[in-house]
């Protein structure tokens, strides 16, 4: 279990998966927050099953501690924010207007933390933005609407939570603590949208019962199947195959959803991401 190799093409598979099950979900939920939790705990005990086969390990630094209760808020806003966006774009999409948290962390790591300013990452993170204008331009003109704009803020929380969360997943086994983020945001939100346990059973219906576990399990494999590939291989050999899971969507997006519409744009703008992903990693 120390082949890279499985793993990224185990994460394809996976982001695949729970990409295009995502948005078979939506079309048939009944409650937006009903949905996303059955996902988020899914999803948290197939990560939690995954403990016993990594170090247990914690900490005593209290701040680590308030630094994952701010990035389990902030992953509970995302969630539910992609849950909305899901709902109204398409997968493939979807998927590539995810990787604005790419660009996102380099803009930010110039702003923020004085990082070094390097012109290969800096044009790699103009691509993959040039990527989604290009996704969004129709009939000459800027397709902005409501979900354009969720995605986008849904994308800048991410970004910041994954500031964050670079050092404190460290500090625990990290199957114990995806579920923990997977799982606490989805009490937050049983709690905050008052979601009842009648609204759970009538969501996990007997037409989109298959949909939700499909999604549930393959969201844990894809979050631990990326942690593990970077544990094995280098970033900048592991980040552009990853990003192949875009191309990958457009696909099966146009194969199996029946997406059919500026497929060529699409394909443009997945091959611009691998190539700014690649950029940003050299």
């Amino acid at each position: 279990m120390n082949n890279w190799i499985v793993f990224v093409v185990l994460y394809l598979i996976a982001t695949t998966i729970y990409t295009q099950m995502f948005k078979v979900s939506t079309k048939s939920m009944k409650k937006e927050g009903a949905l996303i939790i059955l996902l988020q705990a899914f999803a948290g005990i197939t990560a939690f099953l995954f403990t016993p086969f990594m170090e247990l390990n914690f900490t005593s630094d209290i701040h680590i501690y308030i630094t994952i209760i701010l990035v389990t808020i902030l992953y509970t806003i995302t969630d539910r924010l992609n849950t909305k966006v899901m709902s109204g774009v398409e997968s493939s999409t979807f998927n590539i207007l995810q990787q604005l948290s790419t660009a996102f962390m380099i803009f930010a790591g110039l702003i923020f933390l004085k990082e070094e300013f390097v012109l290969l990452k800096f044009l790699g993170a103009i691509i993959i933005i040039f990527s989604n204008i290009l996704v969004f331009f129709k009939k000459g003109k800027f397709e902005f609407n409501k979900y354009v704009l969720l995605g986008i803020i849904s994308n800048v929380i991410y970004t910041v939570a994954l500031f964050l969360n670079v050092d404190t997943s460290k500090a625990f086994n990290m199957p114990l603590y995806s579920a923990i983020t997977l799982l606490v945001p989805a009490i937050i939100l049983m709690i905050v949208e008052r979601i009842k346990f009648s609204d759970l059973k009538e969501e996990f219906s007997k037409e989109n019962r298959k949909n939700i576990i499909l999604t549930g399990i393959s969201w844990a494999i894809m979050i631990l199947t990326q942690l593990r590939a970077y544990q094995l291989q280098s970033l900048s050999i592991v980040a552009p195959l990853l990003a192949l899971t875009v191309m990958m969507n457009v696909i099966f997006g146009y194969i199996f959803l029946k997406e059919r519409e500026d497929l060529s744009k699409k394909i443009i703008a997945a091959i611009l991401v691998v190539v700014g992903i690649v950029l940003i990693r050299i």
